[in-house]
Protein backbone atom coordinates (compact mmCIF):
# COMPACT_ATOMS: atom_id res chain seq x y z
CA UNK A 1 0.00 0.00 0.00
CA UNK A 2 2.61 2.55 0.86
CA UNK A 3 3.12 2.75 -3.02
CA UNK A 4 0.22 4.31 -3.79
CA UNK A 5 0.68 6.66 -0.78
CA UNK A 6 3.51 7.70 -2.38
CA UNK A 7 2.35 7.55 -6.23
CA UNK A 8 -0.64 9.85 -4.16
CA UNK A 9 1.59 12.14 -2.88
CA UNK A 10 3.81 13.21 -6.11
CA UNK A 11 0.39 13.11 -8.06
CA UNK A 12 -1.05 16.29 -6.18
CA UNK A 13 2.03 18.29 -7.35
CA UNK A 14 0.32 18.51 -10.86
CA UNK A 15 -3.36 19.84 -9.02
CA UNK A 16 -2.09 23.36 -10.59
CA UNK A 17 -2.55 22.23 -14.04
CA UNK A 18 -6.75 22.06 -13.31
CA UNK A 19 -8.37 25.26 -12.83
CA UNK A 20 -11.19 23.20 -11.67
CA UNK A 21 -11.00 20.73 -8.68
CA UNK A 22 -13.33 17.66 -10.77
CA UNK A 23 -10.91 18.08 -13.66
CA UNK A 24 -8.14 17.25 -11.09
CA UNK A 25 -9.81 14.24 -9.96
CA UNK A 26 -10.56 13.00 -13.21
CA UNK A 27 -6.89 13.50 -13.83
CA UNK A 28 -5.83 11.08 -11.40
CA UNK A 29 -8.31 8.58 -12.85
CA UNK A 30 -6.55 8.54 -16.20
CA UNK A 31 -3.08 8.26 -14.59
CA UNK A 32 -4.25 5.33 -12.31
CA UNK A 33 -5.52 3.70 -15.59
CA UNK A 34 -2.78 4.04 -17.10
CA UNK A 35 -0.88 2.36 -14.06
CA UNK A 36 -3.16 -0.44 -14.01
CA UNK A 37 -4.19 -1.31 -17.09
CA UNK A 38 -3.73 -4.76 -18.58
CA UNK A 39 -4.08 -3.19 -22.23
CA UNK A 40 -3.50 -0.63 -24.67
CA UNK A 41 -6.32 -0.11 -26.23
CA UNK A 42 -7.20 3.49 -26.05
CA UNK A 43 -9.43 5.25 -23.18
CA UNK A 44 -11.84 2.33 -23.45
CA UNK A 45 -9.16 0.36 -21.21
CA UNK A 46 -9.33 2.56 -18.51
CA UNK A 47 -13.43 1.63 -18.17
CA UNK A 48 -11.96 -1.99 -17.95
CA UNK A 49 -8.93 -1.45 -15.72
CA UNK A 50 -11.06 0.77 -13.13
CA UNK A 51 -14.54 -0.96 -13.44
CA UNK A 52 -15.41 2.29 -14.05
CA UNK A 53 -19.01 2.28 -15.41
CA UNK A 54 -19.29 2.58 -18.92
CA UNK A 55 -21.64 6.07 -18.86
CA UNK A 56 -18.10 7.52 -17.98
CA UNK A 57 -16.56 6.83 -20.78
CA UNK A 58 -17.75 10.37 -22.86
CA UNK A 59 -16.53 12.44 -19.60
CA UNK A 60 -13.03 10.95 -19.83
CA UNK A 61 -12.51 11.44 -23.57
CA UNK A 62 -14.09 15.24 -22.67
CA UNK A 63 -10.57 15.50 -20.12
CA UNK A 64 -8.43 15.68 -22.82
CA UNK A 65 -10.51 18.01 -25.34
CA UNK A 66 -11.23 20.42 -22.36
CA UNK A 67 -9.59 23.68 -21.71
CA UNK A 68 -9.69 22.74 -17.96
CA UNK A 69 -6.70 21.21 -18.38
CA UNK A 70 -3.59 22.73 -19.15
CA UNK A 71 -0.92 21.64 -21.80
CA UNK A 72 1.59 24.00 -20.68
CA UNK A 73 1.04 24.13 -17.08
CA UNK A 74 0.81 20.05 -17.04
CA UNK A 75 3.96 20.34 -18.29
CA UNK A 76 6.01 22.44 -16.56
CA UNK A 77 4.20 20.57 -13.27
CA UNK A 78 5.78 17.68 -14.13
CA UNK A 79 9.83 19.13 -14.87
CA UNK A 80 9.76 20.84 -11.50
CA UNK A 81 8.16 17.07 -9.99
CA UNK A 82 11.00 15.61 -11.60
CA UNK A 83 13.67 17.82 -10.38
CA UNK A 84 12.02 17.46 -7.01
CA UNK A 85 11.72 13.32 -6.88
CA UNK A 86 14.52 12.19 -9.49
CA UNK A 87 18.08 12.85 -8.75
CA UNK A 88 19.48 13.62 -12.35
CA UNK A 89 22.51 12.66 -13.74
CA UNK A 90 25.01 15.82 -14.24
CA UNK A 91 28.49 16.04 -15.67
CA UNK A 92 30.04 19.64 -15.01
CA UNK A 93 26.92 21.06 -13.78
CA UNK A 94 25.20 20.19 -16.70
CA UNK A 95 21.68 18.19 -16.69
CA UNK A 96 22.13 15.03 -19.12
CA UNK A 97 18.78 15.11 -21.78
CA UNK A 98 18.48 12.34 -24.48
CA UNK A 99 16.62 13.34 -27.63
CA UNK A 100 14.82 10.98 -30.21
CA UNK A 101 12.43 10.65 -32.81
CA UNK A 102 9.51 7.72 -33.16
CA UNK A 103 6.73 7.31 -35.85
CA UNK A 104 3.83 5.64 -33.88
CA UNK A 105 0.90 4.17 -36.77
CA UNK A 106 -1.80 5.25 -36.87
CA UNK A 107 -5.00 4.45 -39.57
CA UNK A 108 -7.14 6.36 -38.91
CA UNK A 109 -8.68 8.50 -41.78
CA UNK A 110 -9.80 11.13 -40.14
CA UNK A 111 -7.15 12.20 -38.32
CA UNK A 112 -5.17 15.05 -38.30
CA UNK A 113 -1.28 14.68 -38.93
CA UNK A 114 -1.46 11.53 -40.22
CA UNK A 115 0.49 10.96 -42.84
CA UNK A 116 2.86 8.58 -45.07
CA UNK A 117 6.15 8.35 -43.07
CA UNK A 118 9.36 6.47 -43.92
CA UNK A 119 11.03 4.60 -41.57
CA UNK A 120 14.51 2.97 -41.16
CA UNK A 121 15.12 0.18 -38.96
CA UNK A 122 17.24 -3.27 -38.45
CA UNK A 123 14.24 -5.06 -37.71
CA UNK A 124 12.82 -6.53 -40.83
CA UNK A 125 9.36 -6.89 -39.10
CA UNK A 126 8.87 -3.00 -39.90
CA UNK A 127 7.39 -2.43 -43.02
CA UNK A 128 9.65 0.52 -44.65
CA UNK A 129 6.59 3.01 -44.85
CA UNK A 130 3.79 3.47 -42.83
CA UNK A 131 0.63 5.55 -41.96
CA UNK A 132 1.03 7.18 -38.66
CA UNK A 133 2.23 10.31 -36.57
CA UNK A 134 6.25 11.58 -36.11
CA UNK A 135 6.94 12.00 -32.81
CA UNK A 136 9.92 13.93 -31.08
CA UNK A 137 10.76 13.07 -27.28
CA UNK A 138 12.74 14.44 -24.31
CA UNK A 139 13.98 12.35 -21.56
CA UNK A 140 16.14 13.40 -18.42
CA UNK A 141 19.16 10.69 -17.39
CA UNK A 142 18.33 10.21 -13.78
CA UNK A 143 20.18 7.74 -11.40
CA UNK A 144 18.86 5.34 -7.92
CA UNK A 145 21.25 5.65 -5.10
CA UNK A 146 22.58 2.34 -6.29
CA UNK A 147 23.44 4.28 -9.17
CA UNK A 148 21.16 2.53 -11.61
CA UNK A 149 20.36 4.73 -14.33
CA UNK A 150 17.05 5.16 -15.98
CA UNK A 151 15.31 8.21 -19.10
CA UNK A 152 12.39 9.97 -17.17
CA UNK A 153 10.10 10.95 -19.94
CA UNK A 154 9.71 14.52 -19.99
CA UNK A 155 7.81 15.62 -23.27
CA UNK A 156 6.55 14.32 -26.60
CA UNK A 157 4.96 16.08 -29.21
CA UNK A 158 3.99 15.72 -33.11
CA UNK A 159 6.61 18.00 -35.31
CA UNK A 160 5.10 16.36 -38.51
CA UNK A 161 2.17 16.53 -40.66
CA UNK A 162 0.69 19.60 -40.13
CA UNK A 163 1.19 22.90 -41.75
CA UNK A 164 -0.96 25.60 -40.36
CA UNK A 165 0.33 28.42 -42.57
CA UNK A 166 2.53 28.67 -45.94
CA UNK A 167 5.26 31.07 -44.47
CA UNK A 168 6.11 28.62 -41.31
CA UNK A 169 9.23 26.96 -42.96
CA UNK A 170 10.79 25.07 -39.99
CA UNK A 171 12.21 21.78 -39.95
CA UNK A 172 11.97 19.03 -37.78
CA UNK A 173 15.40 20.34 -36.30
CA UNK A 174 14.04 23.39 -35.85
CA UNK A 175 11.05 22.33 -33.72
CA UNK A 176 13.63 20.44 -32.15
CA UNK A 177 15.66 22.49 -30.88
CA UNK A 178 12.75 25.52 -29.91
CA UNK A 179 11.70 22.77 -27.55
CA UNK A 180 14.64 21.64 -26.39
CA UNK A 181 15.68 25.20 -25.09
CA UNK A 182 11.95 26.01 -23.87
CA UNK A 183 12.67 22.71 -21.76
CA UNK A 184 15.80 23.71 -20.46
CA UNK A 185 14.67 27.42 -19.65
CA UNK A 186 11.57 26.35 -17.73
CA UNK A 187 13.67 23.37 -15.49
CA UNK A 188 15.93 26.11 -15.31
CA UNK A 189 19.00 24.23 -15.56
CA UNK A 190 21.58 23.99 -18.28
CA UNK A 191 22.42 20.89 -20.29
CA UNK A 192 24.19 18.21 -22.32
CA UNK A 193 22.20 17.28 -25.43
CA UNK A 194 22.67 13.30 -26.47
CA UNK A 195 21.03 12.11 -29.68
CA UNK A 196 22.07 9.88 -32.79
CA UNK A 197 23.45 11.65 -36.19
CA UNK A 198 20.53 12.88 -37.25
CA UNK A 199 20.78 15.52 -35.07
CA UNK A 200 24.73 16.44 -35.40
CA UNK A 201 24.05 19.84 -38.24
CA UNK A 202 23.76 23.37 -38.01
CA UNK A 203 20.04 23.99 -37.15
CA UNK A 204 20.58 21.96 -33.91
CA UNK A 205 24.04 23.01 -32.27
CA UNK A 206 23.84 26.96 -33.35
CA UNK A 207 20.54 27.39 -30.80
CA UNK A 208 21.78 25.32 -28.13
CA UNK A 209 25.32 27.20 -28.15
CA UNK A 210 23.11 30.68 -28.04
CA UNK A 211 21.70 29.30 -25.29
CA UNK A 212 24.60 27.98 -23.06
CA UNK A 213 24.19 24.07 -23.94
CA UNK A 214 25.93 21.68 -25.30
CA UNK A 215 25.16 18.10 -27.99
CA UNK A 216 26.87 15.27 -28.10
CA UNK A 217 26.02 12.91 -31.00
CA UNK A 218 27.33 10.88 -33.36
CA UNK A 219 28.66 12.05 -36.90
CA UNK A 220 28.70 10.28 -40.52
CA UNK A 221 31.43 8.52 -41.86
CA UNK A 222 31.83 11.08 -44.74
CA UNK A 223 32.03 14.12 -42.43
CA UNK A 224 34.85 16.67 -42.93
CA UNK A 225 36.20 18.94 -40.63
CA UNK A 226 38.85 21.36 -41.09
CA UNK A 227 42.28 22.34 -39.77
CA UNK A 228 43.27 25.62 -38.36
CA UNK A 229 44.89 27.44 -41.07
CA UNK A 230 48.69 27.84 -40.62
CA UNK A 231 50.43 31.29 -39.35
CA UNK A 232 52.25 33.26 -42.25
CA UNK A 233 55.30 35.16 -41.47
CA UNK A 234 55.11 37.34 -44.44
CA UNK A 235 52.61 40.41 -44.86
CA UNK A 236 48.95 39.40 -45.61
CA UNK A 237 48.04 39.50 -49.00
CA UNK A 238 44.63 41.25 -50.00
CA UNK A 239 41.65 40.17 -49.04
CA UNK A 240 40.43 38.41 -45.46
CA UNK A 241 42.40 36.00 -43.59
CA UNK A 242 41.96 32.28 -44.12
CA UNK A 243 39.51 30.54 -41.63
CA UNK A 244 39.80 27.43 -42.62
CA UNK A 245 43.15 25.01 -42.97
CA UNK A 246 43.66 21.75 -44.41
CA UNK A 247 40.66 19.54 -45.11
CA UNK A 248 40.59 16.39 -43.45
CA UNK A 249 38.02 13.39 -44.32
CA UNK A 250 37.03 11.81 -41.13
CA UNK A 251 36.96 8.70 -42.68
CA UNK A 252 41.07 8.57 -43.32
CA UNK A 253 41.80 9.53 -39.25
CA UNK A 254 41.26 5.58 -38.91
CA UNK A 255 44.58 4.88 -40.84
CA UNK A 256 46.39 6.68 -38.01
CA UNK A 257 46.65 3.50 -35.95
CA UNK A 258 49.71 5.01 -34.16
CA UNK A 259 47.81 7.68 -32.63
CA UNK A 260 45.09 6.05 -31.34
CA UNK A 261 45.37 4.82 -27.28
CA UNK A 262 43.78 2.12 -25.29
CA UNK A 263 41.47 1.74 -22.95
CA UNK A 264 39.02 0.10 -20.76
CA UNK A 265 35.56 0.51 -21.99
CA UNK A 266 33.47 3.08 -20.23
CA UNK A 267 30.41 2.32 -21.56
CA UNK A 268 27.78 1.42 -19.25
CA UNK A 269 27.70 -2.39 -18.30
CA UNK A 270 30.46 -3.48 -20.56
CA UNK A 271 33.36 -4.82 -17.92
CA UNK A 272 36.91 -5.51 -19.22
CA UNK A 273 36.15 -4.73 -22.76
CA UNK A 274 39.13 -3.23 -24.58
CA UNK A 275 38.83 0.01 -27.05
CA UNK A 276 40.98 1.98 -29.12
CA UNK A 277 40.17 5.75 -29.31
CA UNK A 278 41.60 8.68 -30.69
CA UNK A 279 40.52 13.09 -30.31
CA UNK A 280 41.08 15.73 -31.82
CA UNK A 281 39.53 19.17 -31.84
CA UNK A 282 38.72 20.81 -35.74
CA UNK A 283 36.74 23.53 -37.36
CA UNK A 284 33.22 21.93 -38.50
CA UNK A 285 32.01 24.56 -41.38
CA UNK A 286 28.62 24.21 -40.37
CA UNK A 287 28.94 26.11 -37.49
CA UNK A 288 32.15 27.73 -37.96
CA UNK A 289 33.54 27.02 -34.60
CA UNK A 290 36.10 24.10 -32.87
CA UNK A 291 34.51 20.98 -32.15
CA UNK A 292 35.81 17.50 -30.41
CA UNK A 293 36.43 14.64 -32.64
CA UNK A 294 36.38 11.36 -31.37
CA UNK A 295 36.85 8.07 -33.02
CA UNK A 296 36.77 4.64 -30.99
CA UNK A 297 37.21 1.22 -32.39
CA UNK A 298 35.23 -1.36 -30.46
CA UNK A 299 36.31 -5.13 -30.55
CA UNK A 300 32.68 -6.35 -30.93
CA UNK A 301 30.50 -3.17 -32.04
CA UNK A 302 32.59 -1.58 -34.47
CA UNK A 303 33.89 1.85 -35.50
CA UNK A 304 31.93 5.08 -34.32
CA UNK A 305 32.94 8.79 -34.90
CA UNK A 306 31.63 11.29 -32.26
CA UNK A 307 31.50 15.09 -31.76
CA UNK A 308 31.02 17.20 -29.19
CA UNK A 309 30.88 21.05 -28.86
CA UNK A 310 31.97 21.21 -25.51
CA UNK A 311 35.68 20.86 -25.86
CA UNK A 312 36.69 20.36 -22.01
CA UNK A 313 35.17 17.17 -21.80
CA UNK A 314 37.87 14.12 -21.64
CA UNK A 315 37.31 11.79 -25.17
CA UNK A 316 36.46 8.67 -22.65
CA UNK A 317 33.84 10.95 -20.94
CA UNK A 318 31.95 11.70 -24.17
CA UNK A 319 31.93 8.45 -25.39
CA UNK A 320 30.38 7.59 -21.50
CA UNK A 321 27.87 9.76 -22.25
CA UNK A 322 26.86 9.07 -25.40
CA UNK A 323 26.61 5.38 -24.28
CA UNK A 324 23.36 6.36 -22.60
CA UNK A 325 21.26 7.54 -25.55
CA UNK A 326 19.77 3.75 -25.86
CA UNK A 327 18.16 4.48 -22.27
CA UNK A 328 15.72 6.58 -24.45
CA UNK A 329 15.04 3.76 -27.01
CA UNK A 330 14.26 1.74 -23.70
CA UNK A 331 12.16 3.95 -22.90
CA UNK A 332 9.85 4.25 -26.43
CA UNK A 333 9.74 0.32 -25.67
CA UNK A 334 7.98 0.78 -22.23
CA UNK A 335 5.69 3.48 -23.55
CA UNK A 336 4.75 1.71 -26.09
CA UNK A 337 4.10 -2.10 -24.32
CA UNK A 338 3.58 -1.18 -20.74
CA UNK A 339 1.96 1.90 -20.76
CA UNK A 340 0.01 2.73 -23.79
CA UNK A 341 1.45 6.52 -24.18
CA UNK A 342 0.68 6.80 -27.82
CA UNK A 343 -2.27 4.37 -28.05
CA UNK A 344 -4.98 7.04 -28.35
CA UNK A 345 -7.67 6.49 -30.59
CA UNK A 346 -9.34 9.99 -31.47
CA UNK A 347 -10.98 10.60 -34.75
CA UNK A 348 -12.14 14.32 -35.86
CA UNK A 349 -15.72 13.80 -37.35
CA UNK A 350 -15.46 16.79 -39.32
CA UNK A 351 -12.26 16.39 -40.89
CA UNK A 352 -12.15 16.30 -44.43
CA UNK A 353 -11.07 12.42 -45.61
CA UNK A 354 -7.50 11.95 -46.93
CA UNK A 355 -5.85 9.64 -49.18
CA UNK A 356 -3.33 6.54 -47.97
CA UNK A 357 -0.62 8.69 -50.23
CA UNK A 358 -1.47 12.37 -48.27
CA UNK A 359 1.84 14.62 -47.29
CA UNK A 360 1.38 16.97 -44.78
CA UNK A 361 -2.31 19.12 -44.01
CA UNK A 362 -2.21 22.14 -44.82
CA UNK A 363 -4.43 24.39 -42.65
CA UNK A 364 -3.82 27.84 -44.11
CA UNK A 365 -6.40 26.74 -46.83
CA UNK A 366 -9.09 25.94 -44.49
CA UNK A 367 -11.89 27.96 -42.85
CA UNK A 368 -10.69 29.22 -39.08
CA UNK A 369 -13.42 26.69 -37.76
CA UNK A 370 -11.74 23.82 -38.92
CA UNK A 371 -8.29 24.80 -38.01
CA UNK A 372 -9.41 25.23 -34.27
CA UNK A 373 -11.11 21.80 -34.52
CA UNK A 374 -7.61 20.59 -35.41
CA UNK A 375 -5.71 22.08 -32.96
CA UNK A 376 -8.09 21.11 -30.46
CA UNK A 377 -7.58 17.47 -31.31
CA UNK A 378 -3.47 17.94 -31.74
CA UNK A 379 -3.61 18.97 -28.28
CA UNK A 380 -5.32 16.46 -27.11
CA UNK A 381 -3.24 13.81 -28.48
CA UNK A 382 -0.60 15.93 -26.46
CA UNK A 383 -2.42 15.50 -23.15
CA UNK A 384 -2.81 12.01 -24.14
CA UNK A 385 0.85 11.46 -24.27
CA UNK A 386 2.28 14.00 -21.87
CA UNK A 387 -0.01 12.12 -19.48
CA UNK A 388 1.34 8.70 -20.33
CA UNK A 389 4.99 10.45 -19.88
CA UNK A 390 4.20 11.40 -16.51
CA UNK A 391 2.31 7.91 -15.66
CA UNK A 392 5.83 6.60 -17.29
CA UNK A 393 8.00 8.46 -15.02
CA UNK A 394 5.64 7.69 -12.06
CA UNK A 395 6.49 3.82 -12.64
CA UNK A 396 9.98 4.78 -12.98
CA UNK A 397 10.18 6.46 -9.84
CA UNK A 398 8.97 3.93 -7.84
CA UNK A 399 11.02 1.41 -9.22
CA UNK A 400 14.44 3.43 -8.67
CA UNK A 401 13.76 4.40 -4.63
CA UNK A 402 11.19 1.80 -4.09
CA UNK A 403 12.17 -0.96 -5.75
CA UNK A 404 11.93 -3.42 -2.16
CA UNK A 405 8.35 -2.38 -1.84
CA UNK A 406 8.00 -3.14 -5.42
CA UNK A 407 9.30 -6.24 -5.26
CA UNK A 408 6.92 -7.51 -1.93
CA UNK A 409 4.01 -6.40 -3.92
CA UNK A 410 5.12 -8.19 -7.12
CA UNK A 411 2.54 -11.19 -7.26
CA UNK A 412 3.87 -12.94 -10.16
CA UNK A 413 6.87 -14.76 -11.92
CA UNK A 414 9.41 -13.87 -14.22
CA UNK A 415 12.02 -16.14 -15.24
CA UNK A 416 15.38 -13.74 -14.74
CA UNK A 417 14.36 -11.88 -11.24
CA UNK A 418 16.35 -10.36 -9.63
CA UNK A 419 15.28 -8.72 -6.23
CA UNK A 420 18.77 -6.99 -5.59
CA UNK A 421 18.20 -4.66 -8.79
CA UNK A 422 15.61 -2.22 -9.92
CA UNK A 423 12.07 -3.40 -11.89
CA UNK A 424 10.96 -2.34 -14.78
CA UNK A 425 7.95 -0.49 -15.30
CA UNK A 426 5.84 -3.67 -16.13
CA UNK A 427 7.13 -5.10 -12.43
CA UNK A 428 6.29 -2.11 -10.42
CA UNK A 429 2.58 -1.69 -12.82
CA UNK A 430 2.14 -5.59 -11.82
CA UNK A 431 2.74 -4.50 -8.05
CA UNK A 432 0.49 -1.65 -8.15
CA UNK A 433 -1.89 -3.55 -10.03
CA UNK A 434 -1.78 -6.11 -7.11
CA UNK A 435 -1.99 -3.86 -4.00
CA UNK A 436 -4.67 -1.53 -5.40
CA UNK A 437 -7.91 -3.14 -3.82
CA UNK A 438 -6.24 -2.67 -0.68
CA UNK A 439 -5.45 0.71 -0.91
CA UNK A 440 -9.02 1.75 -1.83
CA UNK A 441 -10.57 -0.21 0.74
CA UNK A 442 -8.18 1.83 3.47
CA UNK A 443 -7.96 5.27 2.05
CA UNK A 444 -11.60 6.06 0.59
CA UNK A 445 -12.42 8.18 3.67
CA UNK A 446 -8.92 10.21 2.85
CA UNK A 447 -8.41 11.14 -0.19
CA UNK A 448 -10.95 12.43 -2.22
CA UNK A 449 -9.64 10.85 -5.67
CA UNK A 450 -10.46 7.61 -3.92
CA UNK A 451 -13.61 8.58 -3.02
CA UNK A 452 -14.03 10.35 -6.38
CA UNK A 453 -13.35 6.62 -7.50
CA UNK A 454 -15.50 4.81 -5.44
CA UNK A 455 -18.74 6.66 -6.61
CA UNK A 456 -18.34 5.89 -10.64
CA UNK A 457 -16.81 2.27 -9.76
CA UNK A 458 -18.85 -0.96 -10.21
CA UNK A 459 -18.13 -3.25 -7.23
CA UNK A 460 -19.54 -6.55 -9.11
CA UNK A 461 -17.40 -6.11 -11.99
CA UNK A 462 -14.12 -5.69 -9.89
CA UNK A 463 -12.82 -8.80 -8.57
CA UNK A 464 -10.32 -7.40 -7.15
CA UNK A 465 -12.30 -6.81 -3.37
CA UNK A 466 -13.64 -10.51 -4.35
CA UNK A 467 -10.05 -11.12 -3.36
CA UNK A 468 -9.17 -9.00 -0.70
CA UNK A 469 -12.29 -9.79 1.18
Amino acid sequence: MKLWWVWFAAVQSLKSACSRKRTFLWLCLVLMGFTVRADNAGVSSFIRALSLNPRHYPSLLHLFHSSALSLDKLTKCWYQLVLQKFTPVQHNNRFIILADGIKVPKEGRKMPAVKKLHQESGNNSKPSYILGHSFQALGLLVSSAAGKLSCAPLCSRIHEGIITTNRDKRTLLDKLAVMFTNTAREMGVSAILVADAYYACQKIILPLLKNGHHLISRVRSNCVAYLPPQRKTEPHKRGRPKIYGRKIHLRNVWLLEEHFESALSPVYGEKGVEIRYFSHDMLWRPIGKKVRFVWVKHPSRGKIILICTDRTIEPLEILTLYSYRYKIELSFKQAMHTIGSYGYHFWMKDMDRHSKKSGNQYLHRKPKSYREGVERKLNAYHKFVQLGCIAQGLLQYLALYFHDEVWSYFRSWLRTMNNALPPSEAVVAQAMRSSLPEFLLVSIEKLNAVKFLSERIEIERYGGFKLTG
